[in-house]
């Protein structure tokens, strides 16, 4: 009992108060009242992850060095998938550009008033409604999509805003110039579409090469080996198993820097 109510370690203040940092982010309505967002629950797990090897290494201390290696592998891991998850999303807004700058353009060629199609298109898309509202009171449609643009992967409505600039000073025709923006998007999704199909034979190369040792392991342990017993309960075998890791996301990195040099 006087064990149990004696002053507790730094590491458990530690780990608790990295715990409680985690589920200020994560419950909603937490102490700040707002509800977190989906970076705000990615922020947290960094922290979750160090409480969860401090926990560790308070309650079975001769399993530290396996519980680091195994959440620096974890925050690796997400780290990487995190990248993948807004590699997506990007793609997914850059689509929705092409298509609301098509369907504008098909607006305009139809007769429809300016301002009726961009409040079409932003009907389809929501993310255009604040360049429709500043059509409607009166304000300067190409700064609201220019400022559009500085979301990731709706860089294109730049390209818009600049149509739209045009036509309104020049007075030639809208429906025109958004068409040959249109036009200029489909052939620079085709070549997207391209670099992406190349790119994703390497990054399967390189997942399939990160996942070989962790086959080789399974390949060990069925034919009578006993691998796991070197890699976590020897000196030589955790250090080992931390450059693996190491290298392995350290490739992945690589790979992905690489992709994204391709690109842009």
């Amino acid at each position: 009992m006087s064990g149990l109510m004696s002053t507790p370690s730094p590491a458990l203040v530690l780990a608790a108060t990295l715990a409680a940092a985690a589920v200020a982010l994560l419950v909603p309505g937490g102490p700040r009242r707002w509800t977190p967002t989906a970076r705000d629950a990615a922020r947290a797990v960094p922290a979750v992850v160090a409480a969860a090897v401090v926990m560790v290494g308070l309650l079975v201390p001769h399993a530290v060095v396996p519980a680091v290696i195994a959440g620096g592998a974890t925050v690796g891991g997400w780290a990487l998938w995190r990248r993948r998850a807004e590699r997506l999303a990007v793609g997914r807004v850059a689509a929705r550009v092409v298509e609301s700058c098509e369907q504008l353009a098909a607006e305009l060629a139809s007769g429809q008033p300016p301002g009726h199609a961009l409040e079409r298109a932003a009907g389809d898309w929501p993310v255009l409604a604040p360049a429709a509202e500043a059509w409607r009171v009166g304000a300067d449609v190409p700064t609201a999509l220019r400022d559009l643009a500085r979301l990731p992967g709706a860089a294109e409505l730049r390209w818009v805003a600049a149509a739209w600039q045009l036509a309104a000073r020049t007075g030639q025709g809208l429906a025109e110039a958004v068409d040959r923006v249109a036009e200029e998007l489909r052939a620079r999704q085709v070549t997207q579409r391209v670099v992406d199909g190349e790119l994703a034979s390497a990054r399967a190369t390189a997942r399939l090469v990160a996942a070989l040792p962790v086959a080789a392991l399974l390949l060990g342990s069925g034919m009578g080996g006993d691998p796991w017993a070197f890699l976590l309960h020897t000196p030589v075998g955790l250090g080992s198993l931390a450059a693996g890791l190491a290298l392995g996301w350290l490739g992945l990195w690589w790979i992905e820097a690489v992709a994204r040099g391709v690109e842009r």
